[in-house]
C-alpha cells in the first residue's frame, strides 16, 4: 500500500509538471549526502512518519470484482493507515527552491483526495477514497527541527503532507454464482404405489428438467391418505 501511495503522488505531481524541465522528483530521504550527490533541481517528497487511524476501522468485506462484474473474491476489511510526508524543493539558489515548492503547493491543495485514476494495485482494487491534507501540522509529537535533527540537515522550507490510506485485508477467493435450482426429493408410501417410492419434490411453473428442478407433472386425481396410526 506505501508504494502505491507513492504512485498516486508521483502520478498528482506530475499531472501538476513536476517533474519537467530538468526537475526531478525523489521518494528518498534528503540526507546530507542524498543532498550532497544531488545534480538537478529536484522536488523530494519523504515520508517520515506512519501510524493506523483506530477510528476509521470497519466492519465487513469489501467485494472483488472481475471485468465481466461478477465477484470473483472479498477483502476482509481494510485498515486504515495515515502516512505524513514533508515536500521539500532542492536547488542551489532559494529564489528557484521557493518557486518549485510553491508550484508543488499549488499542485497538491487542489486536491482532497487520490483521483481514481491515480490509484494503483490495491488501492484501485479496493475503490475506497485516499484522502489527503496538505499545509497542515506534522505528525502527533513531531516537530520540523526533530526530523531535520534526525536527518542530520538543516532545517528546510517544507509542505507537510498527509494521506489517509487502506490496508487490503486477506483476499478469500469466492465460487462463482449459483445459475440452477434445486430438486429435493422425499420418500413417501400411498396405497395406489409401491412402499417407500422415492419421488421428487415438484413445483409447478419451474424450468424443465436439466434445470435442477423436476418438470411439472399433473397432480393425481383423488385423495390421498395417509398410512400408519394419526
Amino acid at each position: 500500500m506505501i508504494h502505491e501511495v507513492d504512485e498516486g503522488l508521483r502520478l498528482l505531481l506530475a499531472e501538476e509538471g513536476l517533474p519537467g524541465s530538468g526537475v526531478e522528483l525523489a521518494f528518498d530521504p534528503p540526507t546530507t549526502d542524498w543532498a550532497a550527490k544531488r545534480n538537478a533541481p529536484t522536488v523530494n517528497v519523504f515520508l517520515y512518519d506512519l501510524r493506523e487511524e483506530p477510528a476509521l476501522r470497519r466492519s465487513g468485506a469489501v467485494d472483488r470484482f472481475d471485468e465481466s462484474g461478477e465477484v470473483v473474491g472479498r477483502f476482509d476489511p481494510p485498515r486504515w493507515f495515515q502516512l505524513s510526508y514533508l515536500v521539500t524543493a532542492w536547488t542551489n539558489r532559494p529564489q528557484d527552491e521557493h518557486r518549485l515548492l510553491a508550484q508543488a503547493l499549488r499542485g497538491l491543495i487542489r486536491y482532497e483526495a487520490l483521483d481514481p485514476r491515480w490509484r494503483t494495485g490495491s488501492l484501485g482494487e479496493l475503490g475506497l477514497e485516499v484522502s489527503l491534507e496538505t499545509g497542515g501540522e506534522l505528525a502527533e509529537n513531531r516537530s520540523p527541527t526533530d526530523v531535520w535533527s534526525a536527518l542530520g540537515g538543516e532545517l528546510k522550507p517544507s509542505i507537510p503532507l498527509r494521506v489517509t490510506a487502506p490496508l487490503a485485508g486477506v483476499l478469500r477467493p469466492v465460487g462463482p454464482p449459483v445459475t440452477e435450482g434445486v430438486a429435493l426429493r422425499g420418500r413417501a408410501s400411498f396405497p395406489e404405489g409401491p412402499a417407500d417410492e422415492q419421488r421428487h419434490l415438484r413445483y409447478d411453473g419451474t424450468a424443465a428438467e436439466g434445470d435442477g428442478f423436476s418438470s411439472p407433472k399433473p397432480r393425481p386425481q383423488g385423495r390421498r391418505r395417509m398410512r400408519g396410526p394419526l
